[in-house]
Parts: structure tokens; sequence; C-alpha cells
């Protein structure tokens, strides 16, 4: 197993994409913390199966942040990996976005990563050897309309990530940021019959004419698609790829 011997952190991993890739790394041997919310029953058969730790650091708090890194490290050790995947979102034109909600996505999607990886780098430049991968967006790329929090965290994401990747070019360490498209998870699925009745649509209708508007593909990333591209990062042939934005939207910023 590539990762035997690893210590992986990923944020916002009890569910998605971000479960995805925990799955994908224990798989693969790294010890495990994962960090999110959710069923407490669930996420403890989930930790059970996967032999791993879970916290539940709240994501937009720099204190929490700080506790959870340093439980990490005594639990398991520094990480070696780590995975900023935790996000929210809120859809709203800007002159009645709730500024609680635009503090809320700017801490959780991109001042979260932020905190995370300042505590993480030191342990990684010691060992010389570290993989940060970064959860973006298509929208860290192109923006929506009514989005302006979460294209503005994204985009944060994008430049954070080149900037970290420059600074650690010479000890080891990658940094990385996988900008997918609509990726198929149970929060997206749920949204589909409100919208089919809000808009009076079918559902292919909401699937393709809404959701895969811009996506040529007109299918939905798998969450197990984007683990695995994380995963390849993970891997030692992939040291070069440093400072990359990798798209992974059916061909949504091709246009």
């Amino acid at each position: 197993m590539i990762l035997e011997g690893k210590v992986a952190l990923v944020t916002g991993s009890t569910s998605g994409i971000g479960l995805a890739i925990a799955k994908a790394l224990a798989g693969e041997g790294a010890k495990l913390m994962v960090n999110g919310f959710g069923d407490p029953v669930e996420i403890a058969r989930e930790c059970k199966e996967l032999g791993a730790v879970h916290d539940s650091a709240d994501m937009s708090k720099p204190a929490e942040i700080e506790r959870m890194m340093k439980r990490c490290a005594d639990e398991l050790g520094g990480p070696d990996i780590l995975v900023n995947n935790a996000g929210i979102q809120h859809v709203s034109p800007v002159e009645d976005f709730p500024p609680d909600k635009w503090d809320a996505i700017i801490a959780i999607n991109l001042s979260s990563a932020f905190h995370t990886t300042r505590l993480a780098v030191p342990s990684m430049k010691r060992k010389q050897w570290g993989r940060i991968i970064n959860t973006a967006s298509a929208h860290s790329l192109v923006a929506s309309p009514n989005k302006g929090a979460y294209v503005a965290a994204k985009h944060g994401i994008a430049g954070l990530t080149k900037t970290i990747a420059l600074e650690s070019a010479r000890d080891g360490i990658t940094v990385n940021c996988i900008s997918p498209g609509y990726v198929w998870t149970p929060l997206v699925e749920k949204q589909i019959p409100d919208t089919m009745r809000t808009r009076g649509l079918t559902r292919e209708e909401v699937m393709n004419d809404v959701l895969l508007a811009a996506q040529p593909t007109k299918r939905f990333v798998t969450p197990e698609e984007v683990a695995a591209l994380a995963l390849f990062l993970c891997r030692d042939e992939a040291a070069s790829i440093t400072g990359a934005n990798l798209s992974m939207d059916g061909g949504w910023t091709a246009a």
C-alpha cells in the first residue's frame, strides 16, 4: 500500500467528496483523521470501517482548528497529507446576501485552509515530504450569479494553493487544488425535488438544463473520481505536480 506509515487529515469528510477521499487514502494504508458533522452513529460506523479518528472541530473557528491539528499530531502524528475540503454554500444576489453568511463561507471555505496549512507545513518541512490538496471548484476559475462568497472563496483557494506551492517547492511538499464541476452527492440529489416543484420541470430537465447546464458532458462528476485524482497526487509519481489547479468539470471551463 502506497501510503503505509503516512498520516492523513481530511476536513469536511463525514460525507460526499471528503468521505470518498478519506476512503481512498485509508484504502492505501494511511492513518486517518476525519472531520465534520452528521449523524454520530453513522460517523462512528464509518470511522470503525476506516480505522479513523473523528474530530468535530468547527472549521469556522481558528481555535478549534488549532486544537484539532494538535490532537492529530499527538494521537497520530503531524499530517503528511492534508486535504482541505470543508465547505458550505449560500445563494443570493449581492444586495441581499446576509453578511453573516458571507463571513461563514469565507471562514469555512477559505480561511480554514490557511489555518490548517500554516499548522501542518512545519512538520512536513521537517520530514521533507508532504501533500496538501485543496478542494476548489469550477468556480475557482469562472463565476456564476448569486454565489459571490463561494466564488470569492474558491478563487482565493486557487491563489493560496499557488502561493504555498511556491513557498514549499524545495521542501518535498506539493500543493494542488482540484476543481470539480457539479459532483453527485446526497446534498445535490436533495435539491432536485424542490427545483422540480418550484420551476415546474421534470427530474431530467432539472439535471440537464439547470444543474448540468454548464457541463458539456451532461453528467455529474462522482466523488470517487475526485478521490482518485487526490490519491494520485499523493503518489511519488506526482512529485512534480505542484501549484496546479486541476479541472474536473466535464468541460465546463474549456469554453
